[in-house]
């Protein structure tokens, strides 16, 4: 049987959306259950276009404990309790922030909903 062609993330930033749309996805997932398991302060540096983004959509997904959107993947058979974890999440992206007061503005308006 033919398998269907899956087609490439181009500019999906979002871990749920590309999970159900089906699209290529190289599994980490076994880096992220490192990641929150065996380091207690951790920087995360990496250049642009790099998927900081979609790693912390990934992380959002894992602590609000969405165990479907991780089925198949390598975290499935290494976490045990997925426990679902109130997330406070901002993303910066799209935006630019040239001065204090549209950074401000930006906090101030997550931190009032």
């Amino acid at each position: 049987m033919k398998q269907p062609i899956r087609r490439y993330p181009i500019g999906i930033q979002d871990f749920e959306d590309l999970r159900t749309t089906d699209c290529v996805y190289v599994d980490k997932t076994d880096l992220i259950y490192s990641l929150v398991y065996n380091y207690r302060t951790c920087f995360l540096s990496r250049p642009r276009r790099f998927g900081k983004s979609l790693l912390c959509s990934t992380l959002k997904a894992y602590f609000e404990g969405k165990k479907h959107l991780f089925e198949g993947l390598a975290i499935d058979m290494l976490e045990t309790e997925w426990t679902a974890r109130e997330v406070f999440y901002i993303s910066f992206a799209g935006s630019k922030y040239d001065d204090v007061e549209s950074l401000h503005e930006l906090l101030s308006r997550h931190l009032s909903m």
